[in-house]
């Protein structure tokens, strides 16, 4: 007797993330301007209404689909992980803390667009290195992997001048810091 082979939506967070941010791929790629209307955070008015859930679903926009791949690729290895660990209800109010103080900093202090879900990658990333801790102890990964990314951001930043991504990364990595530091 086979036994039969069933799926499991075993990460909600996870796949919902990335099942949105797919159809935010496809709205723009099939229809066209949905980055710039919903999925994008630029220096737009206060009047426009649009604005205030832009400052959160820019997360699920990505400009192509190569920045897609790379993002929900991670998220997909991170999330179910941390969501055993931390539950569901506290990674998505991580992914909301993050989209929306990250999407705050980009629309105050930065000209130009931000979409992309790399802030909410490495609220993740910190997240799991810390995932380890033991009250008084901290994990050298944990140094290392924050010590790492940010000088990588760093340097791949200078050239072109972009505080942006390193900003809104550091703003992530905070959420995942003390989420990750809370449990």
């Amino acid at each position: 007797m086979k036994k039969m082979v069933r799926f499991q939506y075993n990460s909600p967070v996870a796949l919902t993330f990335a099942l949105l941010s797919f159809a935010a791929l496809m709205l723009e790629k099939y229809l066209g301007g949905t980055n710039s209307l919903l999925f994008s955070v630029y220096h737009s008015s206060l009047s426009d209404l649009l604005t205030y859930p832009r400052f959160i679903l820019h997360v699920l926009g990505h400009p192509d689909y190569r920045s897609f791949i790379s993002n929900i690729m991670m998220i997909l290895l991170l999330c179910p992980t941390l969501e055993q660990r931390y539950g569901s209800g506290n990674i998505l109010g991580g992914i909301l803390v993050t989209a929306l103080v990250s999407g705050l900093v980009h629309w105050l202090f930065f000209p130009g667009v931000l979409m992309g879900a790399s802030a909410v990658v490495f609220m993740l990333i910190i997240m799991a290195s810390l995932a380890g801790m033991r009250s008084g102890y901290i994990p050298i990964t944990f140094i290392l992997v924050l010590v790492l990314y940010i000088s990588g951001e760093i340097v791949s930043g200078v050239p072109i001048g972009d505080n942006t991504a390193l900003l809104t990364r550091i703003a992530g990595g905070t959420a995942g810091a003390v989420i990750g530091m809370r449990r």
